[in-house]
């Protein structure tokens, strides 16, 4: 991680700077007369390779303190210990700048942001739930590119009296999603601010391909989705309606595949009911999105001609493709998926909660969003995997229609107008 001089706008990295004497100096040394400690490391407690290592005598235990009494060096020195570097690592946390690996000669960047209040609530979300979601969001976006995910830069700012061990549960939800796109956090900034924010940037290599676009969508293509559409919609709109219990949740899901997003019957729980176990799961589905980040580069391999992460809902992400590409999609709702979703319909419209009598599965799908499911769109003919099923195709005009027809109604979320 990193750290922000906010007062001056000195921009330092990994707790490292160049004036001698600052904790993290390119010459540690001139820090402590005596040179490094006699196990190796640095006067500020670092590894001779750079990297922070855990807790040790210089820092209060994290456990039971805040971020404040933790301070900003061992703030970044608590989460770099949770965030070991990937193959393509050439340098990381712990120096003025990463160093990471481009075989390919090009790089895809992206960078996103949740912040607290707006994108998530502490009340919902556990903190491991928020560093998962906060790096979905850019790691998905890599993979709609068509590209392998390498490392994220991660910019975290919380109040002072937020508690440490909070704060080190995100960057265990950082390294671990990031670790299941085949990535790692290679720094960042940390920062005192009035509430959490969490804004993330992530590279990838596209490993010779072309990267795919929004704009490469043909008339005749047909599109194609991989990964589940409308559950991360189903499972707000149930914390929303207070039916499910996040901190149930969570104990009846941790120990399963993060992926599992409600489809099993029994829960692993033969005494629990197989409807509530349904509806856990499209709340975890909420709180912890897994797409499948190997589609993308895959999608790619296969011709893809663009390609979207559902993001803002399918009707809206599948609206970019079209405008960028000059066409017009058409989606067919037979091909779509929403027997995963009726037991949330089931239970909002029995509990007669506010908007809950109108909630439908079919809208979920359609404009839900946040799934960070792929979207693509292939030349006809192009035999594809089974977890790529043909759910529409591409038309001359403009626009996305379903079933042929215009949609009526918002197409999904839109952050300035909702």
């Amino acid at each position: 991680m990193s750290n922000q001089r906010g007062r001056r706008g000195e921009n330092t990295v990994g707790a490292g700077d160049s004036r001698p004497g600052h904790p993290g100096s390119a010459d540690p040394g001139s820090a402590d007369p005596d040179g490094p400690d006699p196990d190796g490391r640095d006067p500020d407690g670092r590894d001779p390779d750079g990297r922070h290592p855990p807790l040790d005598r210089h820092r209060p235990d994290p456990e039971g303190c805040s971020i404040g009494d933790l301070g900003e060096f061992g703030l970044i020195a608590e989460m770099a210990a949770r965030m070991r570097p990937g193959p393509g690592t050439v340098v990381g946390i712990g120096d003025d700048a990463a160093v990471l690996a481009a075989p390919d000669g090009r790089v895809v960047a992206t960078t996103d942001f949740l912040l607290e209040g707006r994108h998530f609530r502490r009340d919902w979300a556990g903190p491991a739930d928020i560093g998962h979601r906060a790096a979905v969001h850019s790691l998905a976006d890599i993979a709609a590119m068509g590209a392998v995910a390498t490392a994220l830069l991660v910019a975290f700012a919380a109040p002072a009296d937020l508690p440490a061990s909070w704060a080190l549960g995100v960057a265990d939800g950082l390294a671990a999603e990031s670790a299941r796109a085949g990535a790692s956090v290679a720094g960042g900034d940390v920062a005192r601010f009035g509430t959490v924010l969490l804004a993330v940037t992530a590279l990838g290599d596209l490993q010779g391909r072309n990267p795919v676009t929004r704009s490469g969508a043909r008339p005749g293509d047909v599109v194609a989705v991989a990964g589940p559409l409308g559950r991360s919609a189903a499972g707000l709109a149930l914390l929303q309606s207070g039916l499910v219990d996040p901190a149930d949740v969570g104990a009846w899901t941790d120990a399963g595949d993060p992926a599992d997003t409600g489809d099993r019957t029994d829960g692993g729980d033969p005494d629990r009911p197989a409807e509530v176990a349904g509806l856990a799961g499209l709340v975890r589905a909420h709180l912890r999105p897994a797409p499948p980040y190997d589609a993308g580069p895959e999608a790619a391999t296969l011709g893809a001609t663009a390609m979207i992460d559902v993001s803002d809902g399918l009707l809206a992400d599948l609206g970019h493709v079209a405008d960028a590409s000059g066409v017009a999609i058409d989606v067919r709702t037979a091909a779509l998926d929403t027997a995963p979703l009726e037991p949330a319909v089931r239970a909002l419209r029995a509990s007669a909660l506010g908007e809950a009598p109108r909630a439908t599965a079919l809208g979920w799908v359609l404009t839900g969003g946040e799934d960070h499911s792929l979207v693509a769109t292939f030349p006809p003919g192009v035999p594809l995997p089974a977890r790529w099923p043909v759910i529409g195709a591409v038309r001359e005009g403009h626009g996305v229609l379903v079933d042929g027809r215009a949609h009526s109604g918002a197409p999904g979320w839109d952050h300035f107008r909702v």
